[in-house]
């Protein structure tokens, strides 16, 4: 199984090895059996982000937020929109810098929502603000 992608799952955060083909079918974690893609996206935290973004194959979007930001709120169902779209060629998530202030200094987050997308544990590309769903997807799919 060579041409296999680690997928992290999002319920159990166990890394799971798909066949390429295989992934627009979804699957099932092979340790909780609970579906490996939801087409919302997921809360990482300071336990979980590091595997999330270190150990897939898949690119990871991630939503740097905080509950009291008035743009983060109006671009939170346009996340929910992306993830829908992207989801399983990508992993969609959200960190709230609120709760998780040493992921949002780690990352040098300034300014929120900023996004960031993560390929095989390093970051690829950043964009401050908030965008509508077509600037978001066609950013995402620019990073390649």
């Amino acid at each position: 199984m060579s041409n296999g992608l680690h997928v992290v799952c999002p319920h159990c955060n166990g890394v799971n090895r798909v066949p390429a083909e295989k992934l627009n079918d979804g699957g099932q974690c092979g340790r909780c059996q609970k579906p490996l893609f939801s087409a919302q996206p997921l809360e990482l935290n300071a336990s979980n982000f590091a595997t999330h973004i270190g150990r897939s194959d898949l690119p990871v979007l991630v939503d740097f937020w905080a509950p009291w930001c008035g743009p983060c709120k109006m671009m939170a169902p346009v996340f929910a929109q992306a993830a829908s779209q992207l989801e399983p060629r990508y992993r969609v998530v959200k960190v709230n810098t609120e709760a998780e202030q040493t992921l949002a200094a780690q990352f040098n987050i300034r300014s929120i929502p900023t996004l960031a997308l993560f390929k095989k544990g390093k970051e690829v590309a950043r964009m401050a603000g908030a965008m509508d769903l077509q600037n978001l997807l066609a950013w995402v799919r620019q990073q390649g």
